[in-house]
């Protein structure tokens, strides 16, 4: 690393040629003499007759011979469009970009190290086992597809004499200021030079280039205008199929990219080492993280290590990866900390006051005897059909009336059930203008007999909430759900609370306001019917309230509460993960955004709307949860490990290197 900052402050190049710019072809009139004769210059052009003659230069050609000629100058000026092309280094990148060169007519040649000589006649391109051979050829373009780590080698192998001096050369490395630095300093200055980055590869653009983004600086470009044009022919290549052409500094480019590119390969790399796979309940966000990690999976580890040492702001990205991880870490840990302080000075104020117990005792066998009065066997069957009626409307009292609960709301009064809401903060006028019943006080609500509690409350205070809900001014038959991130945890708490009469029905609507703000098709809804009557009324209560969603175009999903969070901690707590790390690192959107840096500002976005205390639910109400951050902290701590192991290697070849070299020069 040291050698290479050397390299670059020895040459001082970051702020050379950025003045340069690729000038417009000028207008060709249509039938210009000189220009129309000069492509056929050495061939045999038949005689043409004065009307012909005359045609040709108004432009106007009707005669036979006119058409005839025509064709034989629009052909010549196809031609002149094309360019011919020899690739260096025919790997999977060179016979990427050379099947797109050969469809748009360039002649292409090939050389690599090894044979492609196969794959390059399938794809109409001539394969050279030998540099001198190649250019001898005297392409104009000399398109270098080498990795990073060869890219100098490869330069000074290269028999420059053999190439016309004005050749092109063009460089598609994913860092640009070190090979910038290298043509600068290794090609005689007559010889052009463009540093370009398709950001995109085989797989990522498999199905076309259009939208995708080609990054490129005209570092030294010749004045003539032959030049000019054959630079603008080259960069037309890209423009023709759509991509989004941006001009930009090589400096400018590698800060962008150390935040935008190498952070996405980091990340990808990362989920890869979890082996993460798809499940039955995926998000959004979780289907965008397993695509990334099949996109960077693809690529090779000497790529994404030649984006950490040959861009020189990748290092101070990685230290603020590593900074966020442990500020999360932090958080969590330091919250669970808080919790259990707060329970033991609870338990040391119940020691202090043990005069107390008998008091509490007698209240909770009070409550007791409530709740079992509430549970004696009735002829309900009535009272069910007199509340639910052959419109199929439900009374819902959600509990719980914050963002996610006003949410749901909407979409329930949309399609004519009765919501009533009851919450701890004010939110009349909030109620009063989606159409909804507001109480603050639970016993009001309650009182109201509605089918249906929804409970939209905190993981946090769930268990607080379900203790304190007068249960016996409720019907004994009312169905209870909740729609919490994890699902052992609240299946529990009701069981152990609500009386055996209640319904329970545990849901995770797994979507909210951000995510699930233009529709809810297609969304997943998962469910687990824990506890309903064999009652043909509560089985059809139940399917009513499941209906809500299934008319949205919700995917509806049922699986029990276990097999939900084992899936869950793998998928919505690694993706919450994820989203609040890089949201430490204050990720900006720029002007070279590769579809997964995109894939990850949305994540982080997405994942911004929500409070840590959903967070914190989430690692601390599924045992699950734990395994899975201990391996992303793992897969991190490897990933580093192989980056400064390889770095070492390096240096420790480096300094073998001047070691010989100090040798050779005493001997």
């Amino acid at each position: 690393m040291a050698a290479f900052h050397g390299f670059l402050n020895l040459h001082s190049w970051k702020h050379s040629f950025h003045s340069l710019f690729i000038a417009p072809s000028p207008p060709r009139p249509h039938w210009f003499f000189s220009r129309v004769v000069a492509p056929f210059s050495g061939r045999r052009v038949p005689s043409l007759s004065s009307t012909t003659t005359a045609a040709i230069n108004t432009g106007n050609t009707g005669s036979d011979e006119g058409s005839v000629l025509m064709d034989l100058f629009e052909s010549d000026n196809m031609q002149a469009d094309h360019l011919k092309i020899a690739i260096v280094g025919f790997g999977n990148l060179g016979q990427f970009l050379a099947k797109i060169f050969v469809s748009q007519g360039h002649t292409v040649l090939g050389y690599s190290r090894s044979d492609h000589s196969l794959v390059a006649k399938s794809l109409g391109v001539s394969f050279f086992f030998h540099p001198e051979d190649l250019c001898e050829e005297q392409p104009e373009v000399i398109l270098l597809c080498t990795s990073v780590q060869s890219m100098e080698e490869v330069l000074k192998s290269l028999p420059l004499r053999r190439l016309n001096r004005n050749t092109l050369f063009v460089d598609v490395l994913s860092v640009k200021e070190f090979p910038k630095g290298l043509l600068l300093h290794h090609l005689p200055s007559y010889f052009d030079i463009i540093c370009s980055h398709p950001m995109f590869g085989p797989q990522s653009a498999k199905l076309g280039w259009k939208g995708r983004t080609f990054v490129y600086e005209s570092v030294r470009i010749g004045v003539e205008e032959s030049r000019v044009i054959r630079c603008k022919k080259f960069l037309d290549i890209f423009a023709r199929e759509g991509c989004r052409m941006v001009e930009m500094s090589c400096e400018e480019h590698d800060n962008y990219a150390a935040e935008s590119q190498f952070i996405t390969h980091t990340l990808g790399r990362l989920l890869g080492m979890l082996k993460l796979e798809s499940t039955p309940i995926n998000t959004k966000g979780y289907e965008s993280l397993l695509s990334l990690v099949e996109d960077i999976a693809w690529n090779s580890f000497d790529l994404y290590y030649g984006l950490f040492l040959y861009n020189v702001n990748a290092l101070e990205m990685l230290e603020k990866l590593d900074s966020g991880f442990e500020a999360l870490r932090q958080q969590l840990f330091g919250r669970i900390q808080k919790v259990l302080t707060k329970q033991l000075s609870r338990k040391e104020e119940k020691t202090q006051a043990s005069n107390h117990c008998n008091i509490a005792a007698s209240a909770s066998d009070s409550l007791t005897m409530k709740s079992q009065d509430a549970a004696q066997p009735y002829e309900y069957n009535g009272q069910i059909s007199d509340r639910i009626d052959d419109s199929s409307k439900l009374k819902i009292g959600i509990v719980g009336f914050g963002n996610f609960g006003q949410f749901l709301a909407k979409t329930i009064t949309r399609q004519g059930h009765t919501v009533l809401a009851y919450s701890r903060t004010d939110y009349f006028n909030v109620a009063q203008k989606l159409g909804v019943s507001y109480f603050s006080n639970a016993d009001d609500l309650c009182e109201e007999h509605p089918d249906v509690i929804l409970l939209c409350t905190s993981i946090l205070s769930a268990e607080n909430v379900v203790k304190l809900l007068p249960y016996e001014r409720l019907k004994r038959s009312t169905l209870f759900v909740d729609v919490l991130s994890v699902k052992q945890f609240p299946r529990n708490l009701f069981l152990q609370y609500l009386p055996p009469e209640f319904d329970i029905l545990c849901t995770h609507p797994m979507f909210g306001p951000e995510s699930g703000k233009n529709g809810w098709n297609r969304l997943p809804f998962i469910f687990d019917k824990v506890r309903v009557g064999v009652n043909k009324e509560r089985l059809a209560r139940c399917h009513k309230f499941l209906d809500i969603f299934a008319r949205e175009g919700c995917r509806m999903v049922e699986m029990s509460c276990a097999e939900h969070d084992v899936h869950a901690a793998g998928s919505q707590f690694i993706s919450h993960t994820i989203g609040r790390v890089f949201e430490k690192l204050g990720l900006k959107s720029s002007p070279i955004n590769t579809k997964g840096y995109e894939t990850l500002l949305n994540l982080v976005e997405n994942t911004a709307g929500d409070s840590f205390d959903l967070y914190y639910g989430l690692f601390m109400y599924n045992a699950n949860a734990m395994e899975q951050l201990e391996r992303l902290e793992l897969a991190f701590e490897s990933l580093k490990k192989q980056l400064y192991e390889k770095l070492s290697s390096v240096q420790r070849t480096e300094l073998l290197d001047k070691l010989s070299s100090v040798q050779n020069v005493s001997k």
